[in-house]
């Protein structure tokens, strides 16, 4: 096993985000998983947790030369999307992955230039659960030179599923630590038949009464262990279910917990197109307006922060005060509005903090920097510029773009 990379500084990593949750319960339990809450303060112990992402798949389904965790989405491996979902999550304190010996290398090149961190690498087996099993050996206190300390709860996820969010991983945790295994299921959207040997329809399943098995799934770490030692050659060879293991060989009968319809897994080709839409609508549908601190900014931030949020989905307006944390939350686009003076040190100012901060590692960064004589003229002119770029950069397939007045784009890498 290897750890990858040893040391080294990156961008710092945001708390939990907690999109879609159903309020404070679960992010009251995200404080509790990640040790910083009241019963963590009260002497109770918080599970650790860690994940086994199975990333062995030669992509045969993908019609590619390249295994489909490697295919690149925006220039960025797909697996680094994936690994980055997860690292957000602070109470996941170690990530194994299991690759490949001859993708063994190109895996560490992609933990070093995306700066990612607590990965741990080991040889994938021959299929994926040898693969998964290969993973759970690291974090096992009975392998020799293990170097990470077994966690009470383990996720399994898929390396191709990268939009993966904190909510959820969140409840199967919380499921597995009750039940001892939990996963995300989804309605069927096609019906599920069986034929026979001669090629006929033997029996159809009815489709309301069943569900599609997805990631992530959790489970104790001592139960999806023990499954796996006594798993039987048959299982390890053609099984795929994690879930049926435990109910199998551990007698563990799993939660199941809806999952989000963004859980879908990068399978073939037209995916790839898919997933580079998400990640671009995503990226481009949050923005910060930094405000010069002379400026009256009660005014004008928000007239534009009510114009902008008619177009844009997540709008921030800053006199640059709490600008370290908006980066650290990972925002790719902002805009510099200045209307009383034209020197542009607010937008300097941004710039250094991004370059610090090494954003554009991970996505390009678009910055705006506006100057006009009036607040109307800022705000309206504003508004239809980005209004027009959004427009012209779905149609060329760019990457996030807009253009106002003076533009610098940050994208050094």
């Amino acid at each position: 096993m290897e750890s990858w990379p040893p040391g080294g500084s990156g961008p710092a990593e945001a708390g939990p985000r907690l999109r879609g949750l159903r309020g404070a319960d679960l992010a009251a339990s995200a404080s509790l998983l990640s040790g910083a809450g009241a019963g963590a303060e009260a002497g109770c112990s918080a599970p650790a947790v860690a994940a086994v992402l199975p990333a062995g798949g030669s992509g045969e389904r993908m019609g590619v030369p390249t295994p489909k965790q490697f295919c690149p989405i925006l220039e960025r491996p797909l697996i680094s999307y994936t690994l980055q979902a997860l690292e957000r999550v602070s109470w996941i304190k170690d990530i194994v992955v299991a690759v490949t010996g001859e993708n063994m290398e190109a895996m560490k090149c992609i933990i070093q230039r995306y700066q990612h961190k607590g990965i741990s690498l080991v040889e994938s087996g021959v299929t994926r659960h040898r693969s998964i099993f290969n993973g759970l050996k690291a974090l096992a206190e009975d392998q020799p030179n293990c170097r990470l300390s077994k966690p009470e709860v383990v996720i399994i996820h898929d390396a191709v599923r990268p939009f993966v969010e904190e909510d959820v991983l969140l409840k199967v945790v919380t499921a597995a630590k009750e039940h001892g295994a939990a996963g995300a299921i989804r309605p069927l959207v096609s019906t599920v038949i069986s034929p026979s040997v001669d090629g006929c329809l033997d029996h159809s399943l009815e489709r309301a009464r069943h569900r599609a098995s997805e990631m992530p799934q959790a489970f104790l770490f001592d139960v999806i262990y023990e499954a796996y030692q006594q798993c039987s050659d048959y299982d390890l060879e053609f099984g795929t279910e994690c879930l049926h293991l435990a109910l199998k060989y551990c007698h563990i009968k799993a939660k199941l917990i809806e999952g989000s319809p963004d859980l879908w897994k990068v399978t073939y080709k037209r995916d790839l197109y898919a997933a580079e839409s998400i990640i671009k609508e995503r990226i481009s549908q949050q923005i910060c307006v930094v405000m010069d601190a002379k400026e009256d900014e009660e005014h004008v931030g928000h007239r534009l922060e009510e114009m902008l949020k008619n177009e844009l989905n997540h709008v921030k307006v800053t006199s640059g005060r709490d600008l370290q944390q908006i980066i650290l939350e990972q925002c790719y686009n902002f805009v510099c509005v200045n209307v009383m003076t034209s020197d542009f040190e607010e937008t300097q100012k941004l710039l250094n903090m991004l370059e610090e901060s090494n954003l554009s590692i991970l996505y390009p960064v678009v910055v705006i920097s506006f100057s006009s004589p009036s607040h109307q003229e800022a705000c309206t002119s504003l508004l239809d510029s980005l209004i027009h770029q959004r427009a012209d950069s779905r149609s060329k397939k760019s990457y996030n773009s807009a253009s106002c007045g003076t533009k610098t784009t940050f994208t050094e890498r």
